[in-house]
């Protein structure tokens, strides 16, 4: 199958006491590049999570979110009385050698880390919960992402039926430009020799015509060009991780475009040429987008 360097993918978990949330976003890079935003306390994970999704993806800058939300309990909030106890002797203590410092507002006193108690998780018991939210959420990502890999693979292979259909129409151009040649010759070598009374050089008109069909000859160009787009189909029917076969693939169509370019001799070839030019920036645009 192919695959995009794009995707998303979301997936949530319940636990007791609370959700686990994880996010993970991918776009195109060179190299497999993992960066992770998760809460403090899920930190330990990291490693692991990292692991996991080395050894499945290969390619592409990918986000990884993982953060948790703590549902609220009724009743009263807590407060640490011991905690509360050592803020009083501290600001006791400071009042009693700077007695001008001003006491202890209530909202000091509530800001104050740690003095309300709040609802805590312990990684050691979200580990499984972690482990089955990045299955699933990788094999979400992994998915969006073979989705998209598909239409992008559709839409290479169309721009390279496109290209055998120009490169059909070359060929005969170019015939037709050496016969064309050739009644030219014919031609002014006839009113050349009209005036002297002397008759046509054969072998010297077909001296010249075969130096200019060599120089205008572009069925090698033709045939690699051809060779080129049966070795992207093979590509892609080999699926995988295609995206740099295809970055190379792009520059030799691109190398044997310029060369037919370079011994066009007719405005057609050269429109043709253009078109040609054309639809392989289009591939390797999204080539680029391919794992």
């Amino acid at each position: 199958m192919i695959s995009s360097m794009t995707g998303y993918a979301a997936q949530t978990r319940r636990f007791t006491g609370g959700q686990l949330h994880m996010e993970l976003k991918g776009v195109n890079s060179r190299f497999l590049d993992l960066h992770f935003r998760l809460a403090d306390e899920l930190r330990m994970a990291e490693i692991g999570i990292r692991e996991h999704l080395s050894a499945r993806l290969k390619r592409g800058k990918v986000e990884c979110r993982l953060y948790f939300t703590l549902e609220k309990k009724a009743g009263a909030m807590e407060v640490d009385r011991a905690l509360l106890e050592k803020i009083k002797g501290i600001s006791d203590l400071v009042r009693a050698h700077l007695p001008e410092v001003s006491p202890l507002s209530l909202g000091d006193v509530l800001r104050w880390p740690a003095l309300l108690e709040e609802e805590s998780v312990e990684f050691d018991a979200l580990t499984p919960v972690i482990q089955e939210l990045l299955g699933a959420t990788l094999d979400e990502f992994i998915a969006a992402r073979m989705r998209e890999g598909e239409k992008l693979a559709a839409l290479i292979l169309e721009r390279g039926r496109q290209m055998r259909v120009i490169l059909s129409r070359i060929a005969p151009l170019v015939s037709a430009a050496q016969d064309s040649l050739r009644e030219k010759l014919r031609q002014r070598l006839g009113n050349a020799v009209s005036a002297s009374g002397a008759g046509i050089d054969e072998s010297r008109l077909l001296q010249e015509v075969t130096l200019f069909a060599a120089r205008i000859d572009v069925d090698e160009e033709l045939s690699r060009l051809a060779a080129h787009l049966d070795e992207l189909e093979r590509i892609f029917t080999a699926g995988g991780a295609v995206g740099k076969r295809l970055d190379f693939l792009m520059q030799e169509l691109n190398r044997e475009a310029n060369t037919l370019s370079a011994k066009s001799v007719l405005a057609e070839i050269t429109q043709s040429v253009m078109e040609l030019k054309l639809l392989i920036e289009q591939m390797r645009e999204q080539a680029q987008n391919l794992e």
